[in-house]
């Protein structure tokens, strides 16, 4: 693909139980013009009352308690996130629940939730391909990003960068609004306009 303004950041994140408050892991992935240039991820010490962990969890993500216990918590990693993010409108796989926890994790620290546009790539894949399946491995295998560890959170925004760079590939859009207009998809706002424009 020649070089279009597509720039966003994919995000991932992993949860320690059922609680959309309890990040545990974080995966970034930024691209520029159409192609990967960085990404990072670590753990997240999930917030107080929200720290169990499951089994259910920790069998999909291989993720313990002990692996989080010295990680930065929810409040300190927010900061590193929101820093690697910059501006970027943010892309995720079944974005409502990557937003939710955003959002609620947030809630649970009483910290603000910070202002990002998102385009979820489930709902860009729904509209782009025809699959049995649109879990995200059966969508990045589309897209042609094979065989990484799902539910590695960079890894997963990884597959998640490479569904969106393919389908505006596809669709010929230049860039992430023009993607979601041409799927028939919304960009959604972690926060409500209206709150947006009173702040």
């Amino acid at each position: 693909m020649d070089h279009v303004p597509l720039d966003f950041t994919a995000i991932d994140f992993e949860t320690a139980n059922g609680s959309p408050a309890s990040a545990c892991s974080v995966g970034l992935v930024k691209v520029r013009d159409g192609q990967v240039v960085d990404r990072i991820g670590w753990y997240i010490r999930p917030p107080l009352g929200h720290d169990h962990f499951v089994d259910w969890n920790i069998r999909i993500h291989g993720i313990r308690p002990e692996m989080v216990a010295d990680a930065p918590g929810w409040v300190e990693q927010l900061e590193e996130l929101v820093a690697y993010a910059g501006d970027d409108l943010l892309v995720a796989h079944n974005a409502g629940f990557d937003m939710g926890v955003l959002k609620s994790a947030c809630a649970a620290t009483f910290v603000e939730v910070p202002e990002y546009h998102y385009v979820c790539s489930l709902q860009v894949a729904r509209k782009t391909y025809h699959l049995d399946s649109y879990r995200l491995p059966v969508v990045a295998m589309a897209a042609g990003f094979e065989d990484f560890p799902h539910h590695d959170a960079v890894a997963d925004a990884e597959a998640c960068a490479a569904i969106m760079i393919h389908a505006a590939d596809r669709l010929g859009a230049i860039d992430l609004p023009e993607l979601a207009t041409l799927a028939g998809v919304r960009v959604g706002a972690t926060v409500p306009p209206a709150a947006a424009a009173a702040s």
